[in-house]
């Protein structure tokens, strides 16, 4: 019986590898904020093209370059969305685990918004009283009025990013460090760090999952990319952050104190096993999907400058390695 089902079992095992060995899809990772964009050229690239449409899961920035460098092979993942710029640290491990050429390609741009519902005020506030409402150190206030008077007299309950999400990081970054120093804080070694006691609730890494939550809790607020509030704007409104509302005119102009970059990452070596692999990175930084009238404007994402755009349609193009030194 023992030697049968280890027969059985060797079976499932080649079977899977056979499978493996001859997928036909582009497998795609990474940030919940590019998801739809990504989502939407793998779409038309399905629809327009012989290939097979490819798969977009969101993982998180984070959660998808770990798996995006955990090797090479039909087993790993072909392409990594990122709502930040991948680590020198990430790319010494994907080269470590035999992930040796990696393509960089920058998308365009996107605001992080602090929102709440239609039906309850717009918030007007500085990235230092952020910074107070959410940091682990300090007075820790339950209250917003606590922090500023001229804030609503409600309990501060904010929804927001895991840490494996680039809109976490770049959160940390541009809000909660910029913050600290803003609010005249004497050490802000530790400002990124996010108060653990429940006024900060993980939301995981579906952004609709805020939306929803942020119509059923009018009182509360919730982060993620503009481009979730320009879909939902019929339901949901941004906050005023520093004296400047999040519009697509504002972050394309960086006025908006809280924008970042969006990119996706190529695994070279899997360019010619996977069927498509150019091609969709090809369509992707194409100017019909992110040119200024592209079809990813459309749906929230901030367009690159014409010479930015073209400098980075040709790195995808040739497929130009990112090197460490260019972290």
């Amino acid at each position: 019986m023992t030697s049968i089902i280890a027969l059985a079992t060797a079976g499932l095992v080649a079977a899977a590898a056979a499978n493996a060995q001859s997928r036909e899809q582009i497998q795609i990772v990474g940030s919940s904020t590019v998801f739809p964009f990504s989502t939407a050229v793998a779409e038309r690239f399905g629809n327009t093209t012989d290939f097979q449409t490819p798969i977009v899961e969101s993982t998180g920035s984070g959660g998808g370059i770990r798996l995006f460098c955990s090797g090479v092979g039909v087993e790993h993942p072909d392409i990594t969305n990122a709502s930040r710029r991948m680590k020198g640290s990430e790319l010494e491990t994907c080269m470590e685990n035999g992930v040796t050429e990696v393509t960089e390609a920058k998308i365009g741009y996107d605001g992080i918004v602090v929102a709440n519902d239609r039906s309850a005020p717009v918030y007007n506030v500085t990235r230092a009283q952020l910074y107070q409402a959410l940091a682990a150190q300090g007075d820790l206030p339950t209250m917003w009025n606590e922090i500023d008077p001229s804030l609503p007299a409600v309990e501060i309950e904010i929804f927001g990013p895991p840490p494996s999400s680039g809109t976490r990081d770049a959160f940390e970054e541009l809000v909660m460090e910029e913050g600290c120093e803003e609010a005249g804080v004497a050490d802000c070694e530790n400002a990124a760090e996010i108060r653990d006691d429940g006024v900060y609730v993980d939301a995981g890494e579906n952004d609709n999952l805020i939306v929803s939550r942020l119509e059923a809790n009018p009182q509360a607020l919730g982060i993620f990319g503009f481009s979730f509030l320009d879909q939902n704007s019929d339901a949901i409104q941004g906050a005023v952050v520093d004296g400047v509302e999040p519009t697509f005119d504002a972050i394309a102009s960086a006025e908006y104190p809280v924008a970042r970059s969006l990119y996706f990452y190529i695994k070279n070596a899997h360019v010619g096993v996977i069927p498509g692999m150019q091609e969709f990175a090809d369509m992707f930084m194409s100017e019909e999907m992110i040119g200024e009238d592209g079809q990813l404007i459309d749906i929230g994402l901030i367009p690159l400058p014409e010479e930015e755009f073209l400098d980075v349609q040709s790195q995808v193009n040739n497929l130009t390695a990112l090197q460490s030194g260019d972290l």
